[in-house]
C-alpha cells in the first residue's frame, strides 16, 4: 500500500509505472473490435480495465498474501492495430507479442487471442493447453460469412495446431449454438463444462477437472468476460443469461496454482454498456488473480 489514494493512482494496470518489455510479467492492451458480431465497443476495454484496477492496489491478496503490483510487472501500453483491417491487425498483434515473454493481454474482442496464441506457440515450440472461460464455444468456422471474427478464434486455433484440443477445457458455455458446431468441438476432443455444470458443482471439483484436462502442459488462460452472468458483467457485447457469478470464477481461478500457465488474456469488456465499472473491475480482478496465482513461481517480488 502507498500513501496515494486509489482515485489518484496512475491509470496504468495496477498503477505500475515501469514500461520494461523484459519484465517477468508484461501487460499490454489490444484495442481491436472490428470482428464483433453484436455490440461493438471492446476497443475501449483496455483503458477501462486499467482504470478499474486501481481498486486492487491498496493491499495484499487475501488468500496468497502477496501484492501483485509489487511483482516484476510492467504495463507497456497498447499494441497498434491496422484500422479497419482484420488480417493486418492480427499480423501486427502477433509481431508485437512475439517479443514478449509472459504476456497479460487486455482486450479488445476475443479474436485477439488468435495472434497471441500464434506467437506463444512458436515461442514454446508446440501447441498449448487451453483454459477458456466463456459463454460461447467460439469454434464457428465462420461468422456471418467472415472467416476471422470473435466467434471463430478457437476454430482457427485448433485447425492451426496452436492448441491441443484434448488439453482444452471451456467453462461457462451456455449460448445458442448450432449442433454441428457443438459436435465438431466435442469431436475434436475439447472438454466443455457448461454454466449449468458449474452451478451444479463447486469450485473444487471444477478446478480439479481443469487440472486433469490440462495436465502438466504449458497452458494459456483466455477469459471472456461474458463467462460471467450479465448481472455481474453487463458491459460486454454478447451477454448471455445464466452465467457464472463473479465469486465462482474467482474461486475457480484461485484453485489453479499447479497449472503451468505461460500467458493469458481477458477480453470483451465494452465499457459503454457497463454499470458503475463492475465489468471492468471483474476483468481487472481476473488479471490480478492470475498474477497472484503465479507469484510463488515468479522471478521475484520488487521491493519486498
Amino acid at each position: 500500500m502507498t500513501d496515494t489514494p486509489t482515485f489518484a493512482a496512475s491509470p496504468t494496470f495496477l498503477s505500475v509505472t515501469c514500461s520494461n518489455h523484459d519484465a517477468a510479467f508484461v501487460v499490454a492492451g489490444v484495442p481491436l473490435d472490428i470482428g464483433t458480431t453484436n455490440r461493438a465497443g471492446a476497443r475501449d476495454g483496455p483503458q477501462a480495465i486499467r482504470r478499474a484496477s486501481r481498486m486492487l492496489t491498496d493491499g495484499d491478496h487475501p488468500a496468497f498474501w502477496i501484492e501483485p503490483a509489487r511483482l516484476d510487472v510492467a504495463d507497456i501500453g497498447d499494441f497498434p492495430i491496422a484500422l479497419g483491417d482484420i488480417s493486418a491487425s492480427l499480423q501486427r498483434i502477433e509481431q508485437h507479442a512475439a517479443g514478449i515473454g509472459h504476456l497479460l493481454a487486455l482486450g479488445g474482442e476475443h479474436l485477439i487471442t488468435l495472434p497471441l496464441l500464434r506467437a506463444l506457440s512458436k515461442r514454446i515450440g508446440g501447441p498449448l493447453a487451453l483454459v477458456h472461460f466463456d459463454a460461447h464455444v467460439d469454434t464457428w468456422p465462420t461468422n456471418f460469412g467472415q472467416s476471422y471474427a470473435h466467434g471463430s478464434v478457437f476454430y482457427h486455433a485448433i485447425e492451426e495446431g496452436l492448441v491441443e484440443p484434448r488439453r482444452m477445457i471451456q467453462i461457462g458455455i451456455r449460448s445458442p449454438v448450432q449442433q454441428d458446431v457443438w459436435n465438431w468441438t466435442l469431436g475434436r476432443g475439447v472438454t466443455v463444462l457448461t454454466a449449468q455444470d458449474v452451478h451444479a458443482s463447486n469450485p473444487d471439483v471444477v478446478a480439479e477437472k481443469i487440472r486433469t484436462v490440462v495436465g502438466d502442459s504449458p497452458a494459456y488462460l483466455s477469459f471472456d468476460i461474458d463467462a460471467l452472468d450479465p448481472a455481474f458483467a453487463p458491459g460486454t457485447g454478447t451477454p448471455e443469461i445464466g452465467g457464472l457469478a463473479s465469486w465462482q470464477a474467482q474461486a475457480i481461478l484461485r484453485r489453479l496454482r499447479r497449472i503451468a500457465f505461460a500467458g493469458m488474456d481477458v477480453v470483451e469488456v465494452a465499457p459503454a454498456y457497463d454499470v458503475s465499472e463492475i465489468t471492468a473491475l471483474a476483468a481487472a480482478t481476473v488479471a490480478w488473480e492470475y498474477l497472484a496465482l503465479l507469484a510463488p513461481s515468479s522471478s521475484g517480488v520488487k521491493n519486498a
